[in-house]
């Protein structure tokens, strides 16, 4: 049994002084992909040394050295930004999606070929989607441009799936609530970027066409939620006003094998080191 993490950090820097390691210590994921690293490669790399000191006191690892790891820094100072760490080993390492150029498209996408305890090798993807801005035509189309390049790369993992080649799993905030059970309060965002009927179709075709599961709604039913974002205004987290934003997106072989999943929401506001919480599925691999 392996488990995966996916969290947007909102920040590492942040997070670190919010009490990011402390978690670390107490649940120390296989794989632990993360969004919106938001910081330069020389402030990473210490703390992600600091982070596999903490796997090694959780007994995760032999030593700090044994975490592997990659991320890919945003060209834009202070924006996006993507990392992933592994206590297992890492075969090969991607960055970025073939055909996308511009800044504010990096650090947003990264993929680990993992090797499981079983012996199977998995992709796992590290995806931090645009947010878009209804109203800002500029910035829907980044994001637009980002979802159909990612669409080709579905395709090809598919593909790859399904000729008996390399499982694959998604990791990430996408920044789309999918259907109305993955947001609170769906009637008053409907004309809101994260909901808009052409986001949304996206998922569908990813799920529709090439045949990836939404492993968290697979597991958990047709209920409402759970939630993985809260807004920081008014008390969206106390009274539990969330979006579903935060996915594991797997093949169909992969998603089989998912034997549960937790999202850790802290339990109370003052308590989060993001406005996101990590979602963690286990997986017989």
């Amino acid at each position: 049994m392996i488990e995966i993490t996916t969290s947007n950090v909102n920040g590492i820097r942040a997070a670190r002084r919010k009490g990011i390691e402390t978690w670390a210590v107490g649940h120390a994921p296989d794989v632990w992909c993360m969004q919106e690293v938001r910081a330069p490669q020389s402030e990473v790399d210490p703390i992600f040394d600091s982070i596999a000191a903490d796997y090694a006191q959780a007994g995760r690892i032999d030593s700090p050295a044994a975490l592997d790891r990659l991320n890919e820094v945003c060209r834009i100072k202070g924006r996006a930004g993507v990392g992933l760490l592994s206590a297992l080993p890492i075969v090969e390492k991607r960055y970025g999606l073939p055909g996308l150029e511009e800044d504010v498209d990096s650090g947003r996408w990264i993929e680990a070929d993992v090797r499981t305890p079983q012996g199977y090798v998995i992709t796992v993807a590290c995806v931090y989607v645009h947010a878009g801005q209804a109203e800002d035509e500029v910035k829907m189309t980044q994001k637009y441009r980002f979802l159909d390049t990612m669409r080709e790369r579905l395709a090809q993992l598919r593909d790859e799936a399904a000729g008996g080649g390399r499982q694959a799993v998604l990791c990430g905030d996408f920044n789309i609530a999918h259907t109305e059970l993955d947001i609170a309060r769906p009637k008053q965002n409907v004309d809101h970027s994260g909901f808009l009927p052409q986001e949304r179709a996206y998922v569908d075709t990813w799920l529709d066409e090439f045949e990836f599961v939404d492993v968290v709604r697979d597991l958990a039913g047709d209920i409402q939620g759970p939630y993985t974002w809260w807004s920081q205004r008014g008390r969206a987290f106390d009274n539990n006003v969330g979006w579903r934003i935060d996915y594991q997106f797997a093949t169909p072989e992969l998603a089989q094998q998912a034997r549960g999943f937790v999202i850790d929401k802290a339990p109370s506001y003052d308590a989060r080191w993001s406005d996101h919480a990590p979602l963690t599925v286990s997986y017989d691999v």
